[in-house]
C-alpha cells in the first residue's frame, strides 16, 4: 500500500522545492500518495486562518508530513505556523543533523553531529506581553520536568539506535539556575540509565565556541528550544549553510519533515535555489516510514551529484557567478537519475 503523506508546499520558493523533492522521492519506487494542504498567508487570505484545522487533521490522519518553507514576519503579523504546528501536534523533538558533504565548500570536512532540540516550550511557548507600550516587554520561559525528561531520553535513545557514542546536554544553569537547573538535573538523572553512552554537559556560550573550534568532538547534542535553534544554525554553517540543512519534528503520533531555511520570496519562480535541504528532509521522511534502503539511495545520490559538481545550483559552485550552475529542477533531475 502507498504511504499517504501530507504535503504542505510552503511559500516563496517552497512549491518549487517540494516539487523537486517529490520527483526525487518518487524515483525511489516507494509508493507515495500526496495529500496537498495549503498553509500560511494564502490560507489566511482564503480562510481567515494561516493554520486551518484541515491541515492539522491531515497530519494527524496521515501521521507524516513534508513541509516547504513558510514565511514568518519579523516582529509583527501572525504567529509562526511552524511553531504552532509543533506545539499543537506535540512534535516535541526537533532533529537537526549536520554533516559534511564532499564537494561543498565548508569550514570542516569531517563533521557529523546531530542536534536534538526540545520543540514545544522554553522561550518559544509564546507567553509574552507589553509591560509599558514602546518601552518594555516581557516574555516567560517555561521549562518542565516532563518535556525535559522526554527530550533527553529521545536523545539517548537516538544515540543508542544510531550507533552514536556520546550525548552532550547544553544549558545555561550557571545563570538561569531554576529553569536550566531543572533541565540539567533531569539530564544528569536520565544519563544514568544509559551507561553505554558517554555523557557530558556544556554551558551554551562555551558550546558555541567549542563547535567553532573543534566540532569533531561532538556527536549528539541535546538542549532547550531557543539554544537548540541557535546552535543548529551554527552547526549548519560549519558544513556549508542552511541550503543543506534538513530537520525533523517528531512526536509520539506524528512527524513533520522540512528544510530549515526560509522561503526566499525574492527567488520565487526563478528555478534558482538549492533543493538539497528539502530533498534530505524527504530522505528523513522515508527513513521514518521504514523505507531505509530508499532513504539511503536518496542520500547517496545527493552526495554523488554534489561531489561531481556539474548539476548543482549556483551556491554550490566555487564561484556564485558560474554560468554552468543549474536550476532547482535540473539539480533534482540529476539526483533523481542517480536514485
Amino acid at each position: 500500500m502507498a504511504h499517504r503523506v501530507t504535503l504542505i508546499p510552503g511559500e516563496g520558493t517552497g512549491p518549487e522545492l517540494t516539487e523537486a523533492t517529490k520527483m526525487v522521492l518518487e524515483a525511489t519506487g516507494v509508493p507515495l500518495e500526496w495529500d496537498v494542504q495549503v498553509a500560511g498567508k494564502a490560507a489566511l487570505e482564503a480562510e481567515g486562518d494561516p493554520l486551518p484545522r484541515r491541515v492539522l487533521d491531515s497530519i494527524r490522519a496521515n501521521k507524516v508530513a513534508l513541509k516547504g518553507p513558510l514565511t514568518t514576519e519579523l516582529g509583527t503579523g501572525f504567529r509562526s505556523v511552524t511553531v504552532a504546528m509543533r506545539q499543537t501536534l506535540d512534535l516535541y523533538a526537533n532533529l537537526r543533523p549536520a554533516f559534511a558533504i564532499p564537494g561543498v565548500q565548508s569550514v570542516y570536512d569531517d563533521v557529523d553531529l546531530v542536534i536534538v532540540r526540545e520543540n514545544t516550550e522554553g522561550m518559544y511557548i509564546g507567553i509574552e506581553h507589553t509591560v509599558i507600550p514602546g518601552e518594555a516587554a516581557e516574555a516567560i520561559r517555561v521549562i518542565t520536568r516532563k518535556a525535559s525528561e522526554r527530550i533527553v531520553r529521545f536523545a539517548f535513545e537516538y544515540a543508542r539506535s544510531h550507533g552514536r557514542r556520546q550525548v552532550t546536554a547544553v544549558h545555561k544553569a550557571n545563570i538561569l539556575k531554576v529553569t536550566d537547573g531543572l533541565f540539567l538535573g533531569i539530564a544528569r538523572k536520565v544519563a544514568e540509565e544509559y551507561p553505554d553512552i558517554a555523557f557530558q554537559e556544556r554551558i551554551v556560550d562555551n558550546m558555541a565556541m567549542q563547535l567553532v573550534q573543534h566540532p569533531q568532538e561532538y556527536d549528539v547534542i541535546v538542549t532547550t528550544n531557543l539554544f537548540g535553534d541557535i546552535l543548529s544554525d551554527l552547526a549548519a554553517g560549519l558544513v556549508g549553510g542552511l541550503g543543506l540543512a534538513a530537520g525533523a519534528n517528531i512526536g509520539a503520533e506524528c512527524a513533520l519533515f522540512e528544510p530549515v531555511h526560509g522561503s526566499a520570496p525574492k527567488y520565487a519562480g526563478l528555478n534558482k535555489v538549492n533543493p538539497t535541504a528539502t530533498i534530505l528532509a524527504g530522505a528523513m521522511l522515508l527513513r521514518h516510514l521504514g523505507e531505509e534502503a530508499a532513504a539511503g539511495r536518496v542520500e547517496t545520490a545527493v552526495r554523488t551529484v554534489i561531489a561531481e559538481g556539474k548539476h548543482v545550483t549556483y551556491d554550490l559552485k566555487a564561484s556564485r557567478d558560474d554560468p554552468a550552475a543549474v536550476g532547482t529542477r535540473q539539480m533534482a533531475e540529476a539526483i533523481a537519475a542517480r536514485v
